[in-house]
Order: structure tokens, then sequence, then C-alpha cells
């Protein structure tokens, strides 16, 4: 058994039929494995406090030296002589819940259950671009304040956005707590500070409304955008409805003989919606060839996908900085224009 040096290792020849391992001289239980693949990685043996056998695979050879793999072999056996069992403790860390996992739980069990559908897509995209890129590789029990924290501060150009993200994550925790995955009380998004939130209200003047109309007759006549974003659109000016409620819109939810729109669905519960003249016409138009007053590309799927048709359409009118929310608040100015 020679000490394993960098240019023993180097030099030791492959065995294409199985595994072996070569022990160290200095160190008893301190040892290199070495694969027929030409792997070697470094180990230490030991018996635990019932008398089992354990190996601890340390590292590979050439992301850390043998000089490296010998010192924390000398701490993982220093470990075992006070009693504990590093092979099985390291086990038992792989096996905890990440925040990526706590993620698919809080889905499948609290927001698809409990949530409407709008806000589920709300928390998966949150989910997808903000939270596990940062932390979803985190163990859930090990996530600290320092790492919320730093979450929201990275998100501090859109505060709105960041404090969203901050109350998701403040749910997905407390739950942990209910689920046993943290202790009572441990939630890491406590004491972390809301920015503040500028409540932005923008309405279209009815110079801005007359244009954002010509620019959709020009591209219906042009027929550069599709007939639902086009509808889309038009509604929402002229119903005050939100986007989702628009967009989810059944002709079944549609009386055209009283004028109006029963939402069983909405937000805020179940409401009906008068119709005015204009945007009665605007659904009079419409083919009835799907349930759906806005139908998909998709058999059987509703529209989907409004927001690149509204920058190219917002774009054409002139009205760069205009939400798709935004035209909710100027259907006030609409109703008093008609």
């Amino acid at each position: 058994m020679p000490r394993l040096t960098k240019r023993i290792v180097d030099r030791i020849e492959v065995d294409r039929a199985r595994d072996f391992i070569l022990w160290d001289s200095d160190l008893p239980g301190f040892g290199l494995r070495v694969k027929p693949s030409e792997v070697r990685s470094y180990l230490v043996q030991y018996r635990n406090a019932h008398g089992r056998s354990r190996r601890l695979t340390i590292g590979r050879h050439g992301v850390i030296t043998p000089d490296e793999a010998r010192r924390q072999a000398r701490l993982a056996l220093a470990d075992v002589s006070r009693g504990q069992d590093p092979a099985s403790e390291r086990k038992a860390r792989r096996s905890l819940p990440t925040l990526a996992d706590l993620a698919d739980r809080y889905l499948a069990e609290h927001a698809r259950p409990k949530k409407k559908p709008r806000s589920v897509e709300e928390d998966e995209r949150m989910l997808r671009l903000y939270v596990l890129p940062a932390l979803g590789h985190h163990e859930v029990v090990n996530v600290t304040r320092p790492d919320v924290g730093k979450l929201h501060h990275d998100l501090r150009e859109k505060p709105i956005r960041a404090n969203r993200v901050l109350a998701l994550m403040s749910k997905m925790f407390t739950l942990a707590e209910q689920w046993g995955l943290r202790p009572d009380g441990s939630n890491p998004c406590r004491h972390v500070e809301h920015y503040r939130e500028s409540k932005r209200e923008r309405f279209l003047s009815s110079g801005e409304l007359a244009r954002l109309g010509e620019a959709l007759a020009e591209v219906q006549r042009q027929q550069t955008e599709s007939g639902p974003a086009i509808a889309a659109i038009r509604l929402l000016v002229l119903t005050g409805c939100r986007r989702s409620e628009i967009l989810r819109l059944r002709w079944e939810h549609v009386d055209f003989e009283r004028r109006c729109l029963r939402l069983s669905d909405s937000k805020t519960g179940a409401r009906t919606v008068p119709l005015n003249e204009h945007a009665w016409v605007v659904l009079s138009e419409l083919e009835r060839a799907s349930e759906w007053v806005l139908p998909g590309a998709k058999p059987g799927a509703p529209f989907v996908g409004l927001t690149r048709p509204w920058h190219r359409i917002r774009s054409q009118a002139g009205l760069e900085d205009v939400r798709l929310h935004d035209l909710r608040h100027s259907f006030a100015s609409v109703a008093a224009g008609s």
C-alpha cells in the first residue's frame, strides 16, 4: 500500500473488468476507487457507532488533490470518533426536499385545487422566471432570510413584481411549516420589507382612442393581426372587463336579448356586465364556430397570446406606454363619449 500522491494516482493502470480500491499507507480507511471507465475517486471507509461498515465518497481525482482528499478524510474520521456517521448524514441531506420540490407540491396541493386558473398561471410564471432560477436547488429547511432578501432586492426595478414574488414565497413557506418541512415560526420571508407600490393609472384621451380605433381598423383591413386579437382589444375598451374575462368568454355567457354578459367566475365573483351598442355590434359580428367567443388556433381552446399583437397595434397607434390593463381604465371615457 503506497502513500497516495498525484504521481502514483495518475500512473495507476485501470482494470477494464472491475472496480478496485487502492488504500493509502499513511491514513487507515482512506483510499482511491478506480473504475473501468478510468474515473478515480477518493473515499474513506469506517465503522459507525453500530459497527456497520460505511463508505463516504470525498471527490474525484483532478477536481481535488490527494492531499486535500486526505485532509477531508481525516475530518470525516474525526467526526466518526465523536459518534457521527458522515455517510448516513450526507444521504439524509440529499433526501431533503428542495425549493423546487416545495414548488411542485404547492402547485399540486394548494394552487391548482384552490385558486383560479389565471392565478395558477401567474404563480407558475413567477416560479419559473424568478424563484426557481435563484433558489430552486436550495433545501427548503436551509433557505434563509438573506436568501429571500437578495431575490427581493434583485427585483427592485420591478417593485410590484418583487412584492408579488415575496408574497408567493411567504405562502409556500407557511405551507412548508404546516407540512413539517420547516420548524414553526421559521418563515424566512418574515421581516423582509415590501417595496412601496405606486399605483399607475393611465387613461386614454378621446384622441388616443381614435388613433387606437384607426389602428385596429387598419390591421383588420390588411389582415396583419388575427380576428380574435382585434376583437379582444375592442371588447376590453368597450366593456371594462379584465383580460382573462374576455379571453375566456364563452357564448353561453353572452345574453344578446338583454344585451349583457353574465360572468359566473370573474375575479370578484359572479356579475353581470351591460353591453353598450358598440360592444354588442362587435360580438354580433363574430362567428360562433366554437364554444369560445374568441377561439384559439388549437381546436377547442380559447385564444391566447394577446400581448404581442397588442404591442404591435399600440406601436402603430403611437401608444407605446399603454398597457392592456389600461384599457379597462379608459372604459369610463368610452362610455362618456358614447
